[in-house]
């Protein structure tokens, strides 16, 4: 039976220390606040994020390096035994990091396979659960990939937000939308279904 290392990154909101004790591989999502570079659960805690970014910090999130994502699969491939690799990255839809490792993943014979299931946060987790578990089946990376990709949309994710300052900042409403919205006390709800995020209605107070 091959040995199949499961990776993720930390949208997934799987820590270091959970993925070590579920035997999964984190890489960890970069930000630049102020200039300055951070790594989620590294050199940043969940905890100091929002400290930042209620503090006006100025906030944008990157990809993790092309180098980053190699070098984890070169070790895991050459150093720690295993024999393929199941990466299992944030939804297309909502980053370019998941286009980014499956080009990169063309120079591993077939060896990682790149999983575009269209999820992040908890529903994230929930495949990456379950691909350690097929694994520890016997599927093979390649079986891994068709069935989660075969069940992406089976999922959805719903977002009640106190404010929204963080929407206008990502340009996910206009400055005047977010004026006006907390002058009448409009908090939207949002759903993650698939590859987008979008609004799914609006309550008063």
């Amino acid at each position: 039976m091959a040995k199949i290392a499961i990776v993720t990154d930390s949208n997934s909101g799987i820590t270091q220390a959970e993925g070590k004790q579920l035997g999964v591989y984190v890489l960890p999502m970069p930000f630049d606040i102020d200039g300055q570079q951070y790594f989620e659960d590294i050199n940043l805690t969940q905890e100091q994020f929002y400290e930042k970014l209620t503090g006006d910090a100025d906030v944008s999130t990157s990809q993790p390096s092309p180098d980053a994502v190699m070098s984890l699969w070169d070790d895991l491939l050459k150093n720690k035994g295993y024999d393929e690799i199941v990466h299992i990255p944030m939804s297309s839809g909502l980053s370019s990091s998941c286009a980014t490792a499956m080009m990169l993943a063309q120079d591993y014979d077939g060896k990682v396979q790149v999983v575009d299931d269209h999820r992040i946060s908890v529903t994230m987790r929930e495949s990456v659960l379950e691909a350690k578990w097929m694994a520890n089946q016997g599927m093979t990376a390649e079986e891994i990939k068709k069935k989660l990709e075969e069940n992406a949309y089976n999922s959805s994710i719903y977002i009640a937000v106190d404010t929204l300052e963080y929407l206008k900042k990502g340009g996910r409403v206009t400055a005047a939308g977010a004026a006006i919205g907390a002058v009448l006390n409009i908090k939207p709800v949002l759903t993650i279904q698939g590859e987008k995020l979008d609004a799914f209605t609006k309550v008063r107070g």
